[in-house]
């Protein structure tokens, strides 16, 4: 009899655990998802954008807090990870540039919740106002120097800063053209209205067929290159570009 509830008693326990275990990690789960609530959706699979942004912003936190340890700030082009953007990446995960723009999203917020540039405020009464002009330049500095950044980071209608995944010449440039004009629209008119939708929730972008034909090749990769367009198009017109 005692050996029997000895085992009731067990297994009761080991129920219990697995099930704290299992809230725990569903918890775990949640938070890792609402951790990247209040980051843009450019696209791309679930599985791309969540590595890139916790790659990115881990990189970006161990730099901030790095350089805050010795009391300076630094753009974030001096880099190598944020220049490279690619620490995590696998061709399984999907389009490498937009991994990318992910990264160097995250990496940015990262850098600043760990050095957000304020150590010039710590000197006393005497310097305070010296130090105000300083952090002012300084911000007017970083604010420039990220406005830079993002101009060289934009690729507009350069096609040849984009992905080459086979197919005809005129095939790639057709789609990205079409894919670019259509997000350039569809970005402007949301900027204007103060949206920012889920590419994946706009026909255009889900389809990623206009102006294509049979003539040109492969479908497949010409929707691809499309979306590659229609994403950057987006940015852009939401940007005011």
């Amino acid at each position: 009899m005692k050996t029997r509830l000895a085992k009731v008693t067990q297994f009761a326990v080991l129920s219990l655990l697995l099930i704290g275990i299992g809230i725990a990690s569903a918890s775990s789960a949640a938070a890792q998802r609402n951790r990247w609530d209040g980051y843009p959706n450019w696209g791309g699979s679930f599985q791309l954008r969540e590595t890139a942004l916790n790659a990115g912003y881990n990189e970006g936190t161990k730099e901030g807090r790095d350089d805050r340890g010795r009391n300076r700030y630094r753009r974030y082009s001096e880099f190598g990870a944020y220049n490279d953007a690619t620490h995590d990446y696998s061709s399984r995960l999907g389009d490498r540039e937009l991994y990318r723009r992910y990264y160097r999203l995250a990496f940015e917020r990262g850098y600043d919740t760990e050095n957000p540039n304020n150590y010039n405020n710590r000197n006393n009464d005497r310097n305070g106002q010296d130090n105000r002009d300083r952090n002012g330049q300084d911000n007017r500095d970083r604010n420039r120097d990220r406005d830079n950044n993002n101009n060289n980071n934009r690729r507009g209608r350069d096609w040849n800063r984009y992905g080459q995944y086979g197919g005809s010449y005129q095939l790639r440039q057709t789609a990205l053209n079409a894919g670019y004009n259509a997000g350039n629209k569809y970005g402007h008119d949301d900027a204007r209205q103060r949206r920012r939708r889920n590419l994946n929730d706009i026909s255009d972008y889900r389809n990623a067929t206009t102006d294509y034909s049979s003539k040109l090749g492969d479908r497949e990769l010409y929707r691809r290159y499309y979306r590659e367009g229609f994403t950057n198009g987006y940015e852009d017109g939401y940007n005011g570009y």
